[in-house]
């Protein structure tokens, strides 16, 4: 009887830390810069969760110079709105794809940001 009450125990247990590791990743993503640092004092040892911080971290530099960018092509008639459409555009993708990602429960690679979150070391 208590075999089968640990083991109960044990998959709850387990079940809570996935489910735990997959809510930190995904605030780490939505939170931006804000999820970053939560994740980064909360959840420093978790791997899952730090990947998915770093890959927060990334997106949030990348909209930051996206910004920049699309600031200074402003002057540009009609093509510097385009140009701050598709960055905007783009980032908001990108963000979206890395909350998909973090709610999986796998490390899934976001091509350019991926390269890029690897090469940060914590």
């Amino acid at each position: 009887m208590t075999k089968k009450k640990n083991t109960k125990r044990k998959k709850i247990n387990q079940r809570k830390k996935e489910e735990d590791k997959k809510l930190f990743a995904f605030l780490a993503t939505f939170l931006s810069l804000v999820g970053f640092v939560i994740a980064l004092i909360v959840k420093r040892k978790n791997a899952y969760v730090l990947y998915y911080a770093k890959q927060s971290l990334v997106i949030f530099v990348f909209g930051v110079i996206a910004g920049i960018i699309s600031n200074i092509l402003e002057w540009i008639p009609i093509m510097g709105g385009l140009i701050r459409f598709a960055l905007n555009i783009l980032i908001f993708i990108v963000w979206l794809i890395s909350w998909i990602n973090a709610l999986s429960g796998k490390k899934k690679e976001i091509p350019i940001i991926s390269y890029w979150s690897k090469k940060i070391n914590l």
